[in-house]
């Protein structure tokens, strides 16, 4: 439903958008990740057709957006980084406004906004003036316009942003929800929100993407991905780490805390080493408290990505 191909940007002599390739079905939720400046908002403008490309193509629904705009943004519903609103409308006005610009009216246009609103939970202030509106429910107001015609793509750059955790957390639902039957792509700085909506991530970088895979695959890229913590009771690290050293499949052990007869260590496997370990301590009869396999971490990932040793050096 969204097939971008070699998508360029540059700003005058900056390069912003660097053949950025990627594909989004029905039934997908795409996080877009990224640090500031990395080109996720530059990306988006341009796959729905706000801004033309430097080079490459964008198709949405089949209809290429250069070629046949008004075919494909019909089917995309977008929600921009600065989303525009006009303060003097009320809520339901905005709202009617943004209907009959998706060519609603009558008893469609009626539905499409009731179902809006529900949607986006805009009931209190309905009638209320947009320029009185907290952050959160201009943001939602925004979110409504994007949803309002049905669209088969939705476009969302920072949906959450400015909301509440309660808010965030309806926002994020609603995405998950939609996702099923629509494809879906959305910013975000919130590697939570990855994990909690996405089907499938990307990181992009400097204009260009670093990586892609399903949440749980980025997740496997973390340094820490794949090593057992254990804790142990009635026994100290001296005694432990010579025996833990014999393990066929240990890589190396690190002590993470020691009080009170309690060890807690971070293993680093190399083979099937869990299996291993739970045997070695039923043997030596070492009283274990808890063993847990780190399955990994976002945010390691995405640091460790886009912030090299290099960069966090130059940044200091």
């Amino acid at each position: 439903m969204i097939i971008v191909e070699n998508l360029t940007k540059s700003f005058g002599p900056k390069l912003v958008v660097d053949n950025v390739s990627l594909c989004v079905q029905k039934g997908e939720v795409l996080g877009f990740l990224g640090p500031n400046g990395a080109g996720k908002s530059t990306s988006m403008r341009m796959i729905t057709g706000y801004l033309p490309p430097s080079d490459g193509k964008v198709t949405v629904c089949g209809f290429d957006v250069l070629d046949q705009p008004l075919r494909s943004k019909s089917r995309i519903g977008y929600l921009p980084e600065n989303a525009p609103i006009y303060g003097d409308m009320s809520v339901l006005g905005f709202l009617s406004f943004c209907a009959e610009l998706r060519n609603l009216f009558g008893t469609a246009k009626k539905e499409a906004i009731e179902n809006v609103v529900q949607l986006c939970f805009l009931q209190p202030v309905l009638h209320q003036s947009v320029d009185t509106l907290s952050k959160g429910y201009r943001h939602r107001t925004c979110l409504a316009q994007a949803l309002i015609h049905d669209p088969e793509v939705l476009i969302l750059d920072e949906p959450t942003d400015g909301l509440d955790p309660n808010q965030k957390h309806e926002v994020r639902s609603l995405i998950r929800k939609m996702g099923q039957n629509k494809a879906i792509i959305f910013s975000t700085h919130i590697l939570e929100e990855v994990e909690a909506a996405c089907t499938n991530a990307i990181i992009i970088d400097q204009g260009k993407i670093v990586a892609s895979g399903t949440p749980a695959e980025l997740k496997a890229r973390a340094p820490l991905a794949g090593t057992i913590v254990v804790g142990l009771r009635g026994i100290t690290w001296q005694t432990l780490q010579p025996e833990l050293a014999k393990l066929r499949f240990l890589a190396n052990s690190e002590l993470l805390a020691e009080s009170d007869s309690r060890v807690s260590a971070r293993l680093q496997p190399t083979g099937a080493l869990l299996p291993e370990f739970l045997e070695a301590a039923h043997q030596r009869r070492w009283q274990v408290e808890h063993v847990t396999v780190d399955e990994g971490r976002l945010d390691d990932v995405f640091r460790a990505i886009t912030m090299p040793d290099t960069k966090r050096e130059s940044s200091v």
